[in-house]
């Protein structure tokens, strides 16, 4: 058929991202299809950590070599998207001496340098550690940023003919004599460059091959399909505090547990995580005491982190494979290998593989792996090179240094900038005159903004993902309006009000497990910021409501009680706020 095209990939994470660049670089007609932003599911909801490969040294070396060697392939290959930050595995008293002694001759049996540091070093170069940390091994963990790794894959993807949509859900695999030969998606694009066919409408893509790569959501489309394809999802916490309290990812060495990460990201920190089964990726507890849990267990690496401001907490959903008639009963002990599972060998049905397991930091290899699989299948000779060729914004990051000259950019905020968007730098920030910062907390300048808009349209939880604009201390409480304001001209206003409502309820989502102390007051600030500039408590004069106007010049309370009985402020907007804060969670 004219219109068939060579694979649909489905699931827009690191996986599905790194599958779509890969074939499209190879010469094949590809197109990605994803029900939300890139990045919707279980990568945009981790801990940012790059393995070194360290963390499964003693349970799973061959997970541990995987890691150390497409670590060094993306400090290569994404170099804009990872911050070599090291990484540290450290023993307090009641730690197990020969565990520390196992982990180290882990590391060195998979390559994984590795030097042994004693508490005073430590602490050099941590100095919030504490006091009764003994002695540390040191590895070259690193951050990487997921959301600009998986945006500068699919972007080259791009570049290279593939197609990519996003907003657009998979409802049938299609599947004729036997052999999958497409899936139909529903399109739920919204305004603006969402669009890319009309909203509410379904497609059929036709295509020679499908490749399911949505991870802990696998099994669903396999249900499409009439296969089975046993993920079991482990959701895990993580806890963003409101600054980077370290300076390098410090691990707790000791065998399997929860709370045992803290992974410095941008400006602040990121606590994980546990490990619990769950039936459904979508639909789990979200439980206060597993973010207690976090605080709590990694205040006695880190102190500092018990006096700390919360920011928000999200959850994750990994998606774990395990081979039939393994019959492990505790997630940690799953391995965290990847696993290809041909349809065709497996359950007869020609046409579809699914990629399951794995981590963000073997994305590459693993798209690797599938597209070797995918040209097998449809008899296709075409080399990989992928694990060369830099992604967009990491060409050449050297430039760096001479963007810093040239626009001198010496200021923090410049030079996050630069770091952000590497190669393309000139480009981006040379075209917006003036280019004040929009978002304070995250250095956010106006260029950005708008060029995240240029890519996303009036989404702006995809701008956000691309710069980080609204995703520091004030969550968005200074800066999503100012955000907003860059889509008026292009698009009309109610499209403006309503893309700046998706992103302050995102940004308010990750909060309601973080409302006590000083984030509960800047969670209020927030809000009353917001009910009295951008009306969103509601204007009594737009409503039905009875309102005696006459009782606020005269000073006096609606329900008849004056401004001095009691109240803590005479704005009409107070009440309101005082109830929408979500008061569960005082301490």
């Amino acid at each position: 058929m004219d219109d068939q095209v060579d694979v649909v990939v489905v699931g827009g994470g690191s996986t599905g991202c790194g599958v779509i660049r890969d074939l499209a670089r190879r010469g094949l007609d590809a197109v990605l299809v994803e029900k939300g932003n890139l990045t919707h599911g279980t990568t945009g909801r981790m801990h940012g950590l790059l393995h070194s490969g360290g963390r499964y040294a003693v349970s799973d070396q061959k997970s541990a070599r995987e890691c150390i060697e497409e670590n060094r392939v993306l400090r290569d290959i994404a170099s804009h998207c990872v911050e070599e930050t090291g990484g540290m595995f450290v023993k307090r008293p009641e730690d197990d001496e020969e565990y520390f002694q196992e982990k180290l001759e882990g590391c060195r049996a998979c390559d994984i340098p590795a030097e042994v540091i004693d508490g005073e070093e430590a602490r050099r170069r941590e100095p919030y550690l504490a006091r009764d940390v003994e002695k540390a091994i040191v590895v070259p963990d690193g951050a990487v940023d997921p959301f600009r790794l998986c945006v500068a894959n699919a972007a080259d993807a791009r570049e290279h003919g593939a197609r990519v949509e996003t907003h657009a859900e998979v409802t049938d695999v299609l599947v004729e004599d036997g052999a999958v030969v497409g899936v139909e998606i529903e399109h739920d694009s919204g305004p603006g460059k969402r669009v890319h066919r009309e909203p509410g409408t379904t497609e059929e893509i036709r295509a020679r091959y499908v490749v399911n790569a949505t991870g802990a959501w696998a099994g669903q489309l396999g249900e499409m399909a009439g296969v089975d394809v046993e993920v079991r999802p482990s959701k895990g916490v993580m806890t963003v505090m409101n600054t980077r309290q370290v300076d390098t990812v410090i691990n707790r060495c000791r065998p399997k547990g929860d709370a045992d990460i803290v992974v410095p990201h941008e400006t602040a920190c990121i606590l994980g995580t546990t490990d619990e089964e769950v039936d459904d990726p979508e639909d789990y507890p979200e439980e206060e005491w597993e973010v207690d849990l976090m605080i709590e267990t990694l205040s006695e690496l880190v102190p500092a982190l018990k006096d700390a401001r919360t920011l928000r907490s999200f959850w994750g959903v990994r998606p774990l494979y395990e081979p039939p008639g393994t019959g492990t009963d505790d997630p940690t002990d799953i391995t965290r290998d990847y696993f290809l599972l041909d349809h065709a060998e497996r359950d007869d049905l020609p046409g579809m593989t699914s990629i399951v397991g794995g981590k963000l930091t073997t994305y590459r290899m693993m798209a690797e792996s599938i597209t070797d699989h995918v040209c097998e299948k449809l008899e296709y000779d075409a080399d990989c090179d992928t694990a060369d060729a830099p992604l967009p914004g990491s060409e050449d990051f050297s430039v760096l240094r001479d963007y810093m000259e040239e626009f001198g950019i010496r200021s923090p905020i410049g030079r996050r900038s630069a770091q952000r968007l590497g190669s393309r730098t000139d480009d981006v920030l040379s075209g917006t005159d003036p280019n004040p910062v929009v978002c304070e907390c995250e250095g956010v300048t106006r260029a950005e903004v708008r060029d995240g808009i240029e890519q996303a349209g009036s989404d702006l939880n995809a701008v956000r993902l691309r710069t980080r604009a609204s995703m520091g201390n004030c969550q968005g409480g200074f800066c999503t309006h100012r955000i907003a304001s860059e889509l008026a001209g292009e698009y009309p206003e109610p499209v403006a009000r309503e893309a700046e409502d998706e992103l302050y309820q995102e940004r308010w989502k990750g909060q309601r497990h973080a409302l006590w102390g000083r984030q509960l007051s800047q969670a209020m600030l927030n809000h009353l910021l917001h009910a009295t500039t951008m009306n969103r408590d509601g204007d009594p004069a737009t409503t039905d409501a009875d309102v005696d106007f006459g009782a606020f010049d005269a000073g006096v309370e609606p329900g008849g009680g004056s401004a001095g009985d009691g109240s803590t402020s005479d704005d009409p907007a107070a009440g309101v706020a005082a109830t929408d804060g979500g008061g569960h969670g005082d301490r």
